[in-house]
């Protein structure tokens, strides 16, 4: 059984604004944290 991983709100939201102001592809930035993408294009959409 896998347990989840918390994010704090300001985690996400600094992970959200990395990609704006990137420009960089989700993909890319999900990587280069450790996050996967599938969690971080939620957060975008949020």
């Amino acid at each position: 059984m896998s347990s989840r991983r918390k994010f704090s709100p300001e985690f996400k939201a600094e992970a959200v604004e990395l990609v704006i102001s990137s420009g960089r592809p989700i993909v890319q930035v999900a990587n280069e944290i450790g996050i996967s993408d599938g969690s971080l294009g939620n957060w975008m959409r949020e």
